[in-house]
């Protein structure tokens, strides 16, 4: 399910999500904390089950990556492709990630992973704390609450050793035996996809403003691309 078809549901309804552009905003946030209201649920505005069968009857809710209250996740999917401006100068796109975060951040061959998450975070959810020092990929064991690999989760890892103190950070897109599918930045100097082995994780964690999930595996039969090892 798309953000896109949540947000036509809401202005079919009278409800204002701001542009129907497929990008969840704090316009289409309030929107659905508005019509949560008036339907007596839980004004979260988080299209969980009671809110989608309410919104979109006969609709099923998602378990796997589709699901629509995975909004940080799809806004992750949706900036794919972003990457560091070669040579000189940066991407004014990863720049203004930082500025909109209030965060003094020179050029984009500074480490950017958890830039990037700490971007889908905040941008789509308005009320979710993120953890000081955010630029540190390690920063993130901090955020939110625990979970177990699942759709969607913060996965922090260690880089280069687990006693350097440097890791890396991105969301849960999948697994297979020995390796974590990762959507993350700063992958191959970009926003991508990419196999990080399941013994370099450190933590799986959760926003703490959305409820908790029932964690399970996305498994992925065919591995294509090759393992990432220094991610930076």
């Amino acid at each position: 399910m798309k953000i896109i078809d949540i947000q036509i549901a809401l202005a079919k309804l009278g409800f204002t999500p701001g542009p129907l552009d497929g990008i969840w905003g704090r316009q289409t946030a309030a929107a659905v904390r508005a019509f949560q209201a008036k339907n007596n649920l839980e004004v979260d505005g988080i299209i969980g089950p009671m809110t989608l069968a309410a919104l979109l009857p006969g609709v099923a809710q998602p378990t796997d990556l589709t699901d629509p209250s995975l909004v940080w996740f799809k806004e992750a999917c949706r900036v794919i492709g972003t990457r560091e401006k070669p040579g000189a100068g940066s991407n004014p796109i990863i720049i203004d990630w930082a500025t909109d975060l209030g965060i003094n951040y020179g050029r984009d061959d500074i480490p950017w992973c958890g830039l990037f998450v700490g971007h889908c975070i905040s941008a789509t959810l308005d009320r979710e704390p993120t953890p000081n020092g955010l630029l540190g990929a390690r920063s993130w064991e901090r955020f939110g609450i625990r979970t177990d690999p699942t759709p969607g989760a913060v996965m922090v890892f260690w880089r280069q050793s687990k006693q350097s103190g440097r890791g890396h950070v991105g969301f849960y897109a999948g697994e297979d035996a020995t390796a974590y599918r990762i959507l993350g930045g700063n992958q191959s100097d970009q926003v991508s996809l990419a196999w990080v082995l399941k013994d370099r994780l450190v933590a799986a964690r959760w926003p703490s403003t959305v409820p908790a999930p029932v964690p399970h595996a996305v498994t992925i039969r065919t591995r294509t691309e090759v393992l990432s090892w220094n991610e930076a």
